[in-house]
């Protein structure tokens, strides 16, 4: 039987079928998923899901809304460039598809923040396009099926598996169940051939796999190399006036980019201009406990302080054009906060007023 075939008759009697986002063809949820899952498991998304899908049923109202609203939704998922992206694709598909995902993957390729292989997923699961995905899953079933050795990343070890991903439709039966097959791979790579300890008793494949035969399921694929993760140094503020909390929106560009975050600074001098910005009474900023935030190309120790303010300032805005505002402590969790941030801040709102405990 070929590949493909094997595949879908294995997701038909073992994939997963219970999962929020299948069983549809409704563009608009597919493309959710999409985006949502890449770089993110499956148990962490469902929630976020769900909750997206509440407050934006459809494509229209995605597009309708602001992207502050997005991105407080996002908050916590990381890599929140999917989020701006997603916002300006779904304005995209209103503006110019009248609020229909185009049908080919060329098409699709075209919108704010969808890659090639995320295309041919929509196009697949809800056109029926005969076109191959790529993702993480699918690149491991391949090294180790097909023996392929190489950083998958290169691009001639790229264009390899791209390849083969289109002779494997190509020799599959004419009226092949592309929903099933692209579903197949996802769930055979995230159930059965995981990355430590695969489960090869269970795979479909497994009397034709390279790597079971030569037992070299831990070599393939072949491990990126690690690279020293730098460390990046900021202090940040945390300036109170009773129960709000001074924040800043991130430029959109960069890290936690259209955020809200805290104020920035790099020495005394900075820290001083901070509280002169905001007409504050001279007093020390009390330094509480340090902690790192891990990105995937860099580590982040954020040294916060914390400092009171008796009175909200007269001005409209500080010299730091940055857009601001004095946010509630019970509005965090409604709020577009990265993650680090509103866990401090939840803690500061949590003891309020006890030092100790502030991690001084």
């Amino acid at each position: 039987m070929p590949f493909a075939n094997l595949i879908v008759a294995w997701q038909k009697s073992h994939g997963r079928h219970h999962l929020p986002w299948q069983n549809t063809r409704n563009a608009y949820k597919v493309w959710l998923s999409e985006i949502m899952l890449q770089q993110t498991q499956v148990v962490t998304v469902i929630p976020y899901y769900e909750r997206f899908l509440a407050t934006f049923p459809t494509i229209h109202h995605l597009a309708a809304a602001a992207q502050d609203d997005v991105l407080a939704l996002w908050a916590g998922l990381g890599y929140y460039a999917r989020a701006r992206n997603l916002h300006k694709c779904a304005q995209t598909v209103v503006a110019q598809w009248e609020g229909e995902f185009p049908r080919q993957a060329q098409d699709i390729m075209s919108l704010p923040g969808i890659g090639k292989s995320t295309a041919h997923a929509i196009a697949a699961f809800c056109f029926g396009a005969k076109t191959p995905i790529m993702d993480g899953n699918v690149k491991r079933i391949f090294t180790r099926y097909y023996g392929i050795e190489g950083q998958t990343n290169k691009r001639e070890i790229e264009n390899r598996l791209w390849k083969q991903a289109h002779e494997n439709i190509e020799q599959a039966d004419k009226n092949l169940d592309m929903p099933a097959y692209t579903q197949g791979q996802m769930d055979l790579g995230a159930t059965v051939c995981t990355r430590s300890k695969p489960k090869c008793d269970a795979c479909p494949l497994q009397s034709s796999c390279y790597a079971y035969r030569e037992n070299r399921q831990a070599e393939l694929p072949t491990p990126k190399i690690k690279k020293t993760i730098p460390v990046r140094s900021v202090n940040m503020l945390v300036l109170q006036h009773q129960d709000r909390i001074l924040v800043q929106q991130r430029p959109e560009q960069g890290i936690w980019g259209g955020l809200w975050s805290l104020p920035e600074f790099h020495n005394e001098q900075e820290l001083q201009s901070l509280q002169n910005d905001w007409q504050q009474a001279q007093q020390s900023a009390l330094k509480l406990a340090a902690f790192e935030h891990v990105f995937t190309h860099f580590r982040l120790h954020i040294q916060p302080y914390w400092l009171t303010c008796t009175h909200l300032p007269l001005r409209e805005e500080s010299s730091n054009s940055r857009k601001h505002q004095w946010l509630p402590l019970d509005q965090l969790e409604t709020t577009a906060l990265p993650a680090p941030i509103l866990k401090l801040l939840q803690g500061l709102h949590q003891f309020s007023g006890t030092v100790d405990l502030l991690g001084s």
